[in-house]
């Protein structure tokens, strides 16, 4: 993968967590989060990089019935309970999450509305999900809003996305 200095900018398609597109500005990144089961019982989602020569699942989203939280797998690892692998932290609407590579990382929801991912540790930036500003019109190809993965964390923008979905989902839920 070519390193340019910049983060990867992953334009979000259709801004929706039911699904959507995740394409790269610079062409170094493809993602799709891609609904593959709704019924009664429950709704499931998963994460592709569609720029790799084989669809492999990044990561796999399980969520039960009335939009409860379910379970969550990263790649071929073990399913494991949502409100276990996303656990509060703080006050407000922010959660920790322990990636693949060993390290704690926050979501944290800010006043305008972004999400924002740091190391729980350090503090250090991670990755930014921005919404489309009040106001600005409407796209044709793009939601107006953008995952924002530091260059450094390429490794773990599937579980940056999964965690970010389970993350808007418990917003848009209000659980």
């Amino acid at each position: 993968m070519t390193n340019f200095g910049l983060p990867y900018f992953l334009q979000d398609t259709t801004g929706r967590i039911t699904g959507s597109e995740f394409v790269d500005l610079h062409d170094r990144m493809r993602l799709s989060l891609r609904q593959t089961l709704r019924d009664a019982h429950r709704v499931a989602y998963v994460i592709y990089d569609t720029s790799a020569r084989l669809l492999v699942p990044l990561a796999t989203l399980d969520f039960g019935p009335n939009n409860a939280l379910g379970t969550i797998k990263i790649g071929d690892g073990e399913h494991i309970p949502m409100g276990q692998y996303l656990a509060r932290s703080g006050s407000g609407k922010s959660r920790k999450f322990r990636a693949s590579d060993g390290q704690d990382y926050r979501w944290t929801l800010q006043s305008d509305g972004d999400w924002q991912c740091t190391n729980a540790r350090s503090g250090y930036h991670i990755a930014t999900y921005s919404m489309k500003p009040a106001g600005e019109p409407q796209y044709t190809s793009s939601s107006g809003c953008m995952l924002t993965v530091e260059e450094a964390y390429p490794h773990l923008v599937g579980e940056l996305l999964a965690s970010l979905t389970i993350m808007r989902h418990i917003e848009q839920h209000n659980l």
